[in-house]
């Protein structure tokens, strides 16, 4: 599955969801999301709740986002530096954020990064149209950065 597939699947889900919790404040929906309640009422929002399990280790993981506003990608990729084609990237660069490197590509390791499942970063963004949230993530451009190969 291309990154550009899971992105419209999961806001479709995503979107899904959200017709039937019109009656709930936003606070509300933000708890709707949480990691225990998902795995009991939307059993097919990830692959992961089949398991109970977790895509982070983290005591109150939320997956209203499930996906990072920050992340930043490209099926034919967003530039080439060092003859690796970067197909994903993380536009604040966080701390806790790695880079997966093959030897033609490199794509962004979130895995170790909470901030998207984190309640009070979801409360800062919040939206109840997550495309809205996350349109700037499908860059358009394959670019090469700054210092040209």
């Amino acid at each position: 599955m291309t990154y550009s597939q899971w992105f419209k699947q999961h806001g479709e889900k995503h979107a899904k969801i959200m017709q039937k919790l019109t009656h709930l404040s936003d606070n509300e929906v933000i708890e709707y999301f949480r990691f225990e309640n998902m795995v009991e009422k939307e059993p097919d929002f990830c692959p992961l709740y089949a398991k109970n399990q977790q895509c982070h280790n983290m005591e109150q993981l939320n997956c209203y986002l499930c996906a990072c506003p920050h992340f930043r990608f490209n099926d034919d990729g967003l530039y080439i530096r060092e003859k690796r084609i970067y197909y994903s990237d993380c536009s604040i660069h966080a701390k806790k954020g790695k880079k997966f490197i093959a030897e033609n590509a490199v794509h962004q390791d979130c895995s170790l990064c909470l901030l998207p499942h984190k309640v009070s970063f979801i409360q800062k963004i919040f939206k109840r149209e997550w495309f809205a949230m996350m349109q700037e993530c499908n860059s358009i451009a394959l670019q090469s950065p700054q210092g040209k190969d």
